[in-house]
């Protein structure tokens, strides 16, 4: 399936799904109040924005074999949001977390200076939208879910609009006469909520910092997948810019440890 679709069908279901709960859960007098408040509705869909960006080049990514780029995105997403908590919301920033900040910008430099050309710019769009998204998210005071239901309905007329030009075109791999690829589609709205909800209801309970170092779960397994299991390229220059990122994250995770 084309990625293009595989995006439109995310969106579309995401948003079926978040009506559904909204309904199951009688919180739509909650959503009526909320769209009454404009600074939300603006935040909502600058955010809104910035999940559509980090969605769209994921699964850019995996089609096109650069999944281990994506990764990258994800490493080094939680240093950037260390770095944005302290700036946004003062949380606490030592010398160790100021060294891991520091570790991820040598990371980043050493693959634009050596590595131009195959320079990661699908990861560096990956983090600091995603990174950009929880900062947004945590300054707005909305439940979880009925902020999750706004951002994607803002996104859904766009992708009701797209399925329909790929439909009309027979471009459309969605269809009753292939069941098993349509119930996989059906399942991005599940698939995509659930996480998405526990992870931005975490960012409001602990913070940017500890959340994002709780995420590396999630760039680890996709290196691993990029590179074991689909045989990605992972050049030295890469290899050299991920040793320095992990040693970041080893000197973070050693700092939540000493505090706890």
């Amino acid at each position: 399936i084309g990625h293009t679709e595989l995006v439109v069908h995310r969106c579309l279901w995401t948003a079926i799904m978040l009506i559904l709960t909204t309904t199951f859960l009688s919180k739509w007098k909650i959503f009526y109040k909320e769209i009454k408040d404009k600074k939300k509705l603006i935040a909502l869909f600058l955010s809104g924005f910035l999940i559509f960006v980090n969605w769209s080049i994921w699964i850019y990514a995996v089609a096109s074999e650069r999944i281990i780029d994506a990764s990258f995105g994800y490493f080094i997403m939680p240093i950037i949001s260390v770095l944005l908590g302290y700036i946004f919301f003062k949380e606490e920033l030592n010398k160790k977390r100021i060294f891991s900040i520091i570790l991820v910008f040598v990371s980043i430099l050493i693959l634009i200076f050596f590595n131009l050309k195959s320079l990661p710019w699908v990861g560096l769009i990956v983090a600091f939208s995603w990174a950009f998204y929880n900062l947004v998210r945590k300054k707005i005071e909305i439940d979880t879910d009925i902020g999750l239901l706004i951002e994607s309905l803002y996104i859904f007329p766009f992708a009701l609009v797209a399925f329909y030009i790929i439909a009309n075109n027979g471009l459309n791999d969605f269809n009753l006469n292939n069941p098993g690829l349509s119930l996989y589609l059906l399942l991005a709205g599940p698939m995509t909520v659930i996480p998405l909800f526990l992870y931005v209801r975490g960012v409001e309970l602990i913070g940017l910092g500890p959340t994002g170092m709780i995420f590396y779960i999630t760039p680890t397994l996709q290196f691993i997948l990029g590179y074991f299991y689909y045989g990605e390229d992972f050049s030295l220059v890469k290899f050299l810019s991920f040793i320095i990122i992990w040693i970041a994250v080893i000197i973070y995770l050693n700092d939540l440890y000493e505090k706890n």
